[in-house]
């Protein structure tokens, strides 16, 4: 029989058009969202062009992934929520004087994705937001996401930039949040954009930001590590997403190098530095093979040839839907780029198996969709030439530049 692939994005985005928001807020909200409504402006192009219905119409949503050969995804946001002033994504946490609003918009956000995920049950695996402001109400937001969305794909990590006035991410305040989400399988979603600090206006700024984002979006990593979570909470679950995987090799044996001169009784950054990790009981990449996965959106095949150095059952295939960075409607060709004359097996992993594993997918329930509309594996096997990249693709899959190191 033919092979197919089931294919699950570790990475699209989704939310309601702004007004579609209402009905999810506490009834003593609704005048002052209906004036903020009246005022508010779209910040995003992709917010105002045609394509802007697939954050939300689930069922042209459903077909578009079909005929390009998905079957299930993980939900980010992308719409702006009821009362912020730019996605969830990229939004800085809430001042104390906003909170009560951003944290009803915030919820109001998630039991919509809620509702979109029930829509195509066993399909979507819904990341919900929490600010950590007032840390019990994470907690119950948790839970309830826990106890209601149909498939749920944890927290997307709370945005903490420097210079916030929350604590840091390696504070210990944030033990119950972390003990909560390992105790109910939540995972601990970074994606790409979170703890940016405010660049301002200026035209120059968002090239800045564009050129800072990945280093904001690894940050986390090594507060996780060197504040001793992974250590206290060996069973937490943390997805890195949207941030390549070129930047891993190099990134890890530094993390290691910082541990081996802190953890070591001689060196000079042992005596000034190296408290936190004469504490850890394990090197950095060790953590990082236990407790990380990788939503290795796009994947170039240049950053392919790094995967294993970082295992095949750490790295989650994306498509980016609906981002103009994202494969869709080339994934088929996507997928070749990345995976051409790999072992279908660790091609099965990559793109689906382990995805499924860390989020809770049922791949039994998913084989006839993907005996349908599923990629076959001797399709994927084929490799592409650059000169044969579609033409018409604005994503990052297609991007010829080599990584200048393998591992």
């Amino acid at each position: 029989m033919e092979r197919r692939y089931t294919v699950i994005s570790a990475d699209t985005h989704c939310g309601a058009d702004v007004i579609d928001y209402r009905p999810y807020l506490a009834s003593r909200f609704h005048e002052e969202f209906d004036a903020w409504a009246a005022t508010y402006e779209v910040p995003f192009a992709d917010l105002l062009a045609p394509i802007r219905y697939r954050n939300w119409d689930s069922d042209r949503r459903l077909a578009e992934h079909e005929v390009d050969g998905i079957v299930a995804e993980v939900l980010f946001p992308n719409t702006v929520p009821p009362f912020f002033e730019e996605g969830n994504l990229v939004a800085l946490p809430p001042v104390e004087a906003d909170y009560e609003r951003r944290w009803a918009g915030v919820q109001a956000h998630n039991r919509w994705v809620a509702d979109f995920c029930a829509a195509a049950p066993g399909r979507r695996a819904g990341v919900v937001q929490v600010f950590v402001n007032r840390l019990d109400d994470a907690l119950a937001e948790v839970s309830w996401a826990a106890e209601h969305v149909d498939l749920f794909g944890g927290i997307l990590l709370p945005s903490i930039p420097p210079g916030s006035h929350l604590p840091g991410l390696y504070d210990p305040i944030y033990d119950p949040l972390w003990r909560l989400c390992e105790q109910v399988g939540a995972v601990v979603n970074v994606h790409a954009g979170s703890g940016l600090p405010d660049y301002g206006d200026l035209e120059i700024a968002r090239a800045v930001m564009l050129v800072e984002l990945p280093w904001f979006s690894h940050r986390p990593l090594w507060h996780l590590i060197f504040g001793g979570v992974f250590d206290r909470f060996p069973n937490l679950k943390v997805a890195l997403t949207e941030q390549g995987v070129a930047w891993l090799p190099r990134g890890l044996e530094t993390l290691d190098w910082f541990y081996g001169r802190m953890a070591g009784g001689s060196a000079a950054e042992a005596m000034f530095f190296g408290a936190a990790a004469q504490g850890m009981s394990m090197k950095p990449s060790e953590y990082f093979a236990r407790n990380v996965w990788v939503g290795a959106s796009f994947l170039r095949s240049s950053e392919s040839a790094l995967r294993p150095g970082f295992g095949a059952d750490r790295i989650m295939w994306g498509d980016d839907y609906p981002h103009s960075e994202g494969t869709w409607p080339f994934s088929r060709e996507a997928l070749r780029v990345a995976f051409a004359g790999e072992d279908p097996n660790v091609v099965q992993r990559c793109v689906g198996t382990n995805a499924a594993a860390l989020y809770g997918f049922d791949l039994d329930a998913l084989a006839p969709l993907a005996a349908r509309f599923g990629p076959l594996a001797e399709e994927i096997a084929v490799p592409i030439a650059a000169g044969d990249y579609p033409a018409a693709s604005t994503s990052n899959a297609f991007d010829t530049t080599q990584v200048l190191r393998a591992w």
